[in-house]
């Protein structure tokens, strides 16, 4: 029980370090601002359904409705190599840190002209199975993600209803040591994921995927050519 209630206070206290990026403390993101830099993000997350081809093959996490801290924290890990994936990287590289937190602002509570936010999630996930419980319950999973994985400690991303085969790549990639363009260099989460074989991730993925969430892909209007 101590051993236990110590990797929770762990993982929390890792979340909230791990939630302020590298970022001019004196910025602040305006979402305004943000929608007007948003070129090279809508041509993979605003297509829903879109899947990545390289370095590996997924579908592309949807990111309307996550936490601002969360995608400023994301971007900027990228931009300093602590991310590897050389498309995020490229643009992450262009990006200042006003950039950044213009986008993450705009992200955060983004929604197609005219939709209504989705309903908020059950404040307790739907049990899983008891294998996939031992799991969560071993990494302490709901001390920075949540009772439902939607209500995250500052800086922790929203999981449920994400892409499960996302996930899993996401996961794996705290275990990867040595490839140029995959790998995540987090050393709590790399300490959390090397507990787990690959099944057992790619099981607590596939759970953390069914679960309803605030996460959604807002299509991109269509482009219209100048009357001529």
């Amino acid at each position: 029980m101590k051993k236990a209630l110590s990797l929770v206070f762990a993982n929390a206290l890792a979340g909230i370090v791990l939630s302020a990026p590298a970022l001019a403390q004196d910025l602040k993101g305006n979402a305004e601002k943000g929608a007007a830099k948003v070129a090279m993000c809508i041509g993979c997350h605003g297509i829903p359904g879109y899947q990545a081809s390289f370095p590996e093959v997924y579908k592309v996490p949807m990111i309307s409705g996550q936490g601002a801290g969360y995608i400023a924290s994301s971007l900027t890990a990228y931009r300093a190599g602590e991310r590897k994936h050389p498309s995020m990287r490229a643009i992450a590289l262009s990006l200042s840190d006003q950039d950044i937190l213009d986008l993450a602002a705009f992200y955060e509570p983004h929604l197609a002209k005219g939709d209504r936010a989705p309903a908020a999630p059950p404040e307790q996930a739907a049990a899983p199975s008891a294998e996939v419980q031992k799991l969560l319950t071993k990494g302490g999973c709901v001390a920075c993600h949540g009772s439902n994985f939607s209500k995250p400690i500052p800086g922790s991303p929203k999981i449920a209803g994400q892409h499960a085969d996302y996930l899993f790549a996401a996961l794996r990639a705290y275990k990867i040591e040595g490839n140029p363009n995959v790998g995540r260099a987090n050393v709590v989460m790399a300490g959390m994921v090397k507990q787990y074989s690959n099944a057992e991730l790619k099981s607590i993925a596939g759970y953390l995927g069914s679960l309803p969430g605030e996460l959604r892909t807002v299509r991109q209007p269509p482009f219209h050519t100048a009357a001529r």
